[in-house]
């Protein structure tokens, strides 16, 4: 006998229940906003070298009766593709003779210079971003990057730290610090008078976010009985799904890195204050010597459920008796390197690495950069939530009638399909590049194959073909 039967005794899977995981799972909905912030709150937006503030440039305009568009054309070379304007560079000196019909000028002899007056901002896809209110673009734009690699070094940290500490504190205590660090730290991010001060803030925000997950989770599951586990983990997922459209539609409708940052996290003023009536982990609490505090939640919750009669029935002897393993194995410590010290168990470890890993560089690698995907960011946010809805009913599937390691093996080689499928499906590229006179190889790769005399004879033969 364990604690799931003691669960199972004070109503298992119950009102309590249902309310405890509910009230978890709403701040879900905002964790997908802080992970994937950056894409919103650091958009790049279409920009330019910004004109010279110099007078006598926009008379000649006005006498010449140019617009916008022309003006532009005198000072900003085309990108390499010729079709956009540079982003980086302008002309030293006014080209006035570009505007002439049959200008024959060859741009790339012109001389050009940085963008010494800053830059200009479109903004009809983002009113304000961290990018344009700080110049992030240019020789300054891996410090865009820089403000997700930092955020995420603080979920880094927070799971080393909290996770720690909720062993040592209590699930519940270290939840409520969380929900308090991220509603304050979040809000001050909106009011970041410079790069530097965003830069720590979201650091001590992602490690609040890291709190808030893994305390969040465990006091959860902690009250839920096993054959449930399941179906709640992956229905009480589609919070941080949902959370994801949430988004879209706030970053559209803001359109302002500071109004945005502060609606996703204010609301965590309210997890905060609703949070002092969960429960502390009962399990927690007996491990911990303090199982007069583990019973007065546990007949609580059986209140709650219904099942008043439980608290005659219950008392500390039966529950250390229905905990016994667990309390005697209690007293052992463990740390990180157990997970490496017998050979099944680091089997196993190692391969939950390479799962986590693969699994979190192929989706955040995409969903932190929407905007290479050439098409609205904000239908791309949404596109990126909805198609998790049926993907987790069919994992949910998966899970109930092939367990966890059929449904991991199958769900990692779904993305290799497609793949092998478009290989097999391109034709060939050519080895040789014929001519009247000769045959060279594709590409200097293949230089030392056309050595060979089998090669040669192959070069002879789509010679003749050609």
């Amino acid at each position: 006998m364990g604690f799931t039967d003691l669960l199972n005794e004070v109503g298992g899977f119950g009102r309590y229940q249902w309310l405890h995981v509910t009230l978890i799972s709403f701040p879900g909905l905002l964790m997908a906003s802080q992970n994937l912030l950056n894409n919103f709150v650091s958009g790049v937006p279409s920009h330019h070298c910004r004109l010279p503030a110099n007078q006598s440039i926009y008379n000649l305009s006005l006498i010449y009766k140019v617009d916008m568009q022309q003006l532009l054309k005198v000072f900003i070379p085309p990108d390499s593709s010729g079709n956009n304007l540079d982003r980086c560079r302008r002309y030293a000196h006014p080209q006035w003779h570009l505007l002439a019909t049959n200008s024959t000028a060859n741009v790339s002899d012109l001389q050009t210079e940085g963008c010494v007056d800053g830059w200009t901002f479109n903004q009809s896809e983002f009113f304000t971003t961290t990018v344009s209110e700080w110049s992030l673009v240019c020789t300054r734009r891996p410090l865009k990057q820089m403000i997700q690699t930092v955020y995420m070094g603080g979920v880094l940290t927070g799971a080393i730290i909290y996770g720690s500490l909720s062993d040592r504190f209590g699930r519940k205590s270290v939840l409520i610090w969380s929900y308090l660090q991220l509603g304050v730290l979040g809000c001050s991010s909106a009011l970041s008078p410079s790069y530097l001060a965003y830069c720590v803030f979201r650091f001590l925000s992602g490690m609040a976010v890291s709190g808030i997950i893994l305390n969040g989770f465990s006091l959860k599951v902690e009250w839920i009985p096993t054959k449930s586990r399941t179906l709640v983990g992956t229905l009480t997922s589609f919070f941080f799904t949902f959370g994801q459209m949430i988004l879209a539609g706030l970053a559209y409708w803001l359109r302002d890195w500071r109004k945005l940052q502060l609606f996703v996290c204010a609301p965590h003023f309210l997890f905060f204050a609703y949070s002092w009536w969960y429960a502390e982990s009962a399990r927690w609490l007996v491990l911990n010597r303090r199982s007069e505090d583990a019973l007065k939640s546990l007949y609580r919750v059986a209140r709650i459920n219904g099942k008043p009669e439980i608290k005659g029935k219950l008392t500390i002897e039966v529950l250390h008796s229905h905990m016994s393993k667990e309390i005697e194995s209690s007293h052992s410590t463990f740390t990180a390197f157990d997970l490496l010290k017998t050979r099944r168990i680091r089997r196993i470890s190692i391969c939950l690495v390479a799962v986590w890993f693969a699994t979190s560089f192929a989706y955040y690698g995409l969903a932190m950069d929407l905007q290479k995907f050439g098409v609205s960011i904000y239908l791309m946010q949404i596109i990126f939530g909805a198609v998790d809805v049926p993907a987790k009913f069919f994992a949910l599937a998966m899970l109930t009638y092939m367990g966890r390691r059929v449904s991991q093996i199958c769900r990692h080689s779904e993305p290799h399909w497609p793949v092998w499928v478009k290989l097999s499906l391109r034709p060939p590229l050519p080895l040789f590049t014929c001519s009247p006179e000769s045959c060279t190889p594709q590409s200097s790769g293949r230089q030392e194959w056309a050595l060979s005399p089998q090669w040669r004879e192959l070069a002879a033969w789509q010679l003749l073909q050609s």
